[in-house]
């Protein structure tokens, strides 16, 4: 009989204590903040669950990046703050494809999301004079040719279409049937 594995417990199977580690890490140096960087799930969805942290996070990156952070503990109130920080985190450059929903976190549905979140927050933070974490960004690398340079290219012939001279079809098997 196979073993069926809830959707909460497949996408918190690629969660990574290393990662959330990292961010936890890059997090504390960032706010100042004696926070416990032990990755473990249960350590990171704790520290980060009321959203307090995280607008202090981007605040700290940011100046003014959330205006009211609430502290209180009514669940409507601490969503708030991880909405608010989420809305700050895409202001700041996180692509919306790199961010979590709500729920994700407050409600422990997706906490790889999260790591994902952080992890492109922590690339973005350099561009505001922070310590970065994950791998650098790459530049842009724009290219500027002229007219004649690009009049130039539209003579060449692709490697593509010269280097098949002697090859044909025939003979060439597609399943069972032979095709000449």
């Amino acid at each position: 009989m196979a073993v069926h594995q809830s959707r909460a417990g497949w996408i918190n199977s690629k969660y990574s204590e290393e990662l959330a580690q990292e961010c936890l890490e890059w997090i504390k140096t960032i706010t100042e903040e004696d926070i416990n960087t032990n990755g473990d799930m249960d350590n990171f969805y704790e520290t980060l669950k009321n959203g307090t942290l995280l607008c202090r996070l981007v605040n700290n990156i940011k100046e003014g990046s959330v205006k009211k952070i609430n502290t209180s503990t009514l669940a409507f109130k601490c969503m708030e703050n991880i909405n608010a920080f989420l809305e700050a985190a895409k202001t700041l450059g996180v692509p919306a494809q790199e961010t979590f929903q709500t729920v994700d976190l407050w409600e422990r549905q997706n906490l790889n999301s999260v790591v994902i979140c952080l992890q492109s927050l922590g690339r973005k933070a350099g561009n505001y004079g922070k310590p970065s974490i994950g791998p650098k960004e790459a530049n842009k690398n724009v290219r500027n040719f002229s007219e004649e340079q690009l009049r130039a290219g539209q003579g060449v012939i692709s490697l593509q279409y010269g280097s098949n001279k002697g090859a044909n079809q025939s003979g060439i098997n597609f399943g069972n049937t032979r095709h000449m």
